[in-house]
């Protein structure tokens, strides 16, 4: 049997499964966690700890019609202004429950358009942040830069901060698939901010290409990638395009009937791919590639890569905090996601509290299947000696929940006495294959292609 029948026959081109950057994933959150959970878990976090903060600004000059992201657009600086001082008011607020001696290993600026902010707001937020607890030692500061939305004022800032990481998002070079989502963004605006951003000697660059966009055709991304490539980019997140008009109003606008067929998804995938490949790139997981003297590929080898709700990384900290509206946190005891709408996490902030509004608190089996489902993710197998030692589980019972999961992929992944491996022909089922440890139930909540 072909190995495209086989896939098909599992499911990879009608299936919708999570992404799985989190064990459980959003939708099955829950409004038992509140600020004072959050307080308790900030305040269990050990003296003198490393930890990741995230900053999210949900405001962008232009709303782009394929993303999902939780953003507004505005033309004005003056809700951006209001926003900055909540996040100024929210981070003190954070500041007086730190543990002491906390310093941060990642910072990350998303959104929205981070870079939207004015200069003096960015070095605002900069001193905000630093306030409250200082980058640590080979620290990783990383922005999410819109070319569109960047001048040499703003990177002089940023470098001065200490921003060594950029991350752009590129999406696809052509013009027609542009116009068709909303983007235009040309390759030259694209390549004079990278060049603006090395110039300040930022070593690291990340830029993120979507596959399955409508009008895309393999021809088409084997051009927006190759100019990709020119730019030279230390990784690369090869997304597939998620088309979910129920969630997300705006993408609504995008002709549906230009979309790719699956079977088509999944063959402008294989393009980019080998491309990357070609170009000496590491296969980071599912839809990731890196050079091979980078951080993620070092942690690939190293069987120390993890995931997180910006994808895959070589971060070692046990807790993110996430600050802005919608932002969501991770503790070793759970999640906490923060009010969503801009107005009401502001209420709450106004009025010194936290504006927790949903999350989740691990159980033992939340830990165990998480854990499977990221090795999966990021390893493409499951160790049994792993499983078996850090959950003091017997090895016996482990290999029978791998047993079972073999038993349901028709013969394609490898199960002996180390655990469960996916051979590469069977690679694009991860998130399928990842499902089948899921304990909750997936129908209740939208998700996305399994390709």
């Amino acid at each position: 049997m072909e190995t495209k029948t086989q896939l098909a026959k599992l499911g990879l081109f009608d299936a919708k499964v999570p992404r799985y950057t989190s064990y459980p994933t959003a939708p099955h959150f829950n409004s038992d966690i509140g600020p004072s959970d959050y307080t308790r878990w900030i305040g269990e976090i050990p003296d003198d700890s490393e930890i990741s903060l995230y900053i999210h600004v949900p405001f962008c000059r232009t709303l782009c019609w394929f993303c999902a992201c939780r953003t507004q657009g505005t033309q004005s600086d003056a809700p951006v202004a209001a926003y900055l001082e909540t996040l100024k008011t929210e981070l003190a607020m954070l500041g007086k429950i730190l543990p002491k001696g906390v310093t941060l290993s990642r910072l990350h600026w998303g959104g929205g358009t981070p870079t939207l902010l004015s200069p003096t707001m960015m070095a605002d937020l900069a001193g905000a942040i630093a306030d409250i607890a200082p980058l640590a030692k080979n620290a990783e500061f990383s922005v999410e830069i819109d070319p569109n939305e960047i001048d040499d004022a703003r990177l002089d800032v940023l470098a001065r901060a200490g921003m060594n990481r950029a991350s752009i998002g590129v999406q696809d070079f052509d013009d027609e698939i542009q116009q068709s989502i909303g983007r235009i963004q040309s390759f030259e605006v694209t390549r004079d901010a990278v060049l603006a951003i090395r110039e300040r000697g930022v070593k690291s660059l990340n830029a993120d290409i979507l596959f399955g966009l409508p009008h895309q055709t393999n021809a088409r991304i084997s051009e927006s990638v190759q100019k990709l490539l020119s730019l030279s980019p230390d990784r690369v997140a090869l997304y597939g395009y998620a088309h979910v008009p129920w969630m997300a109003r705006r993408q609504n606008m995008i002709p549906s009937d230009a979309l790719p067929t699956p079977t088509e998804r999944l063959e402008l995938f294989e393009v980019a791919r080998e491309l990357f490949l070609a170009d000496n790139y590491a296969e980071i997981g599912i839809d990731h590639f890196a050079l091979k003297t980078d951080g993620l590929a070092t942690a690939q080898k190293a069987g120390t890569l993890r995931r997180n709700f910006q994808g895959y990384t070589d971060d070692k900290s046990q807790v993110l905090i996430g600050v802005g509206a919608s932002s969501i946190s991770r503790f070793p005891q759970g999640f906490a996601q923060n009010a969503p709408a801009t107005g009401v996490h502001t209420k709450a902030i106004r009025a010194d509290t936290f504006s927790i509004s949903r999350g989740h608190t691990f159980t033992d089996d939340d830990h165990l299947r998480g854990r499977m489902i990221e090795a999966l993710m990021c390893d493409f197998a499951i160790n049994t000696t792993e499983i078996s030692t850090r959950f003091n589980i017997p090895r016996e019972d482990v290999h029978a929940m791998l047993a079972q999961t073999a038993d349901e992929f028709d013969g394609l992944l490898i199960l002996d006495d180390n655990g469960l491996r996916v051979p590469v022909s069977a690679r694009p089922l991860t998130r399928i294959i990842a499902r089948s440890f899921d304990a909750y139930d997936l129908s209740k909540a939208g998700h996305s292609s399994a390709i």
